[in-house]
C-alpha cells in the first residue's frame, strides 16, 4: 500500500529517486527532465539521437544529480527492453517513468496511400511504443517491489478533433494512450505502480517550438488564456505526479491547454 502524505514538508520532493524520460533529449520531454532534476531525481535519458542528447545532459548537470543517456527506439521492443535493463543496472532501480516520445503527421486521411504508412508510423510510435517501454520497464518495477509511478504524454488532441489540421492518426494514437493509462493503473495498482496522464496543448517546445500562424491564431480564438504552454508547466505536473503528494492518484488524464478544449 502506497503511504499518504502526513506533511507537505518534502511533499514535492524526488531526492533519492531515479527517472526514464523517453525523449528527453529535447523538447517537451528536455523540459520534464529538467523539471524532475531540479527536485532531485536521477534522469535516465531513453533516445534515438544521441548526439542531441549529450547537449541535453550538459543542461542536466547543473542540477548536481545523476545523468545518463541510453540508446534506445520504442518502437523495438527489444530495443525497449534492453535500454530498461541497463537503466536499471547503472541507477540501482527505477522509480519514474515518463512515456513521452511522439511523432505526428498531418494530412487528410483519404490522401494517405494505400499502404497508410503515415498511419502506422504514428500508431507504432505514439501507442505501441508507449506500451512497448511499459512493459519493459513495468516489469522490473514490479519485480523490484518499490512500487513506482507512470506517466504518459498524450496530447489534448486525444479527446478532441482539430479541424483543419488533419492529424487523425495523432489523435487516435493518444486517444488509445489515454485509455491505456486507464487499463494500467487498474492492473497496476496492487503492485503500488500509480500510471497517470498529462494531455497538453499548444505547447511552445518540440512540435511547437516554431509554431505556425495558423497554429497561434488558433490559440488566439480558442483558447481562454491566450497564450501557448510552456515545457516547464508540463514538467512541473510532472513532479506532481511523480511524487508523494499525488499518491492517492492514478488512472488520472490531466489535461494542460489553457482552456483550449472548452471551445471545441
Amino acid at each position: 500500500m502506497i503511504p499518504y502524505i502526513e506533511t507537505m514538508k518534502g511533499a514535492f520532493d524526488l531526492k533519492g529517486k531515479s527517472a526514464i524520460v523517453t525523449g528527453g533529449n529535447g523538447g517537451i520531454g528536455l523540459g520534464i527532465a529538467k523539471a524532475l532534476a531540479e527536485c532531485g531525481a536521477n534522469i535516465a535519458i531513453f533516445c534515438r539521437n544521441m548526439d542531441k542528447a549529450k547537449v541535453a545532459l550538459e543542461e542536466l548537470s547543473e542540477y548536481g544529480g545523476k545523468y545518463k543517456a541510453f540508446s534506445c527506439d520504442i518502437v523495438d521492443m527489444k530495443s525497449c527492453i534492453a535500454a530498461a535493463e541497463a537503466a536499471f543496472k547503472e541507477f540501482g532501480n527505477i522509480e519514474i517513468l515518463v512515456n513521452n516520445s511522439g511523432v505526428a503527421s498531418a494530412g487528410k486521411f483519404l490522401d494517405m496511400d494505400e499502404t497508410l504508412k503515415d498511419w502506422k508510423f504514428v500508431i507504432d510510435t505514439d501507442l505501441t511504443g508507449v506500451a512497448h517501454v511499459t512493459y519493459a520497464v513495468g516489469r522490473l518495477m514490479r519485480d523490484a517491489g518499490k512500487g513506482g509511478s507512470i506517466i504518459n504524454i498524450t496530447s489534448n488532441a486525444g479527446s478532441i478533433v482539430n479541424k483543419g489540421i488533419g492529424m487523425s492518426p495523432y489523435s487516435v494514437a493518444k486517444a488509445g494512450a489515454n485509455h491505456f493509462t486507464r487499463c494500467m493503473a487498474v492492473e497496476f495498482g496492487e503492485h503500488d505502480i500509480r500510471v497517470n496522464a498529462i494531455a497538453p496543448g499548444f505547447t511552445r517546445a518540440g512540435f511547437g517550438a516554431n509554431p505556425h500562424p495558423m497554429m497561434l491564431e488558433m490559440v488566439k480564438a480558442q483558447q481562454p488564456l491566450k497564450r501557448m504552454g510552456e515545457a516547464i508547466e508540463i514538467g512541473s505536473l510532472t513532479v506532481f505526479l511523480a511524487s508523494p503528494a499525488s499518491a492517492h492518484m492514478t488512472g488520472e488524464v490531466i489535461t494542460v491547454d489553457g482552456g483550449y478544449t472548452l471551445s471545441c
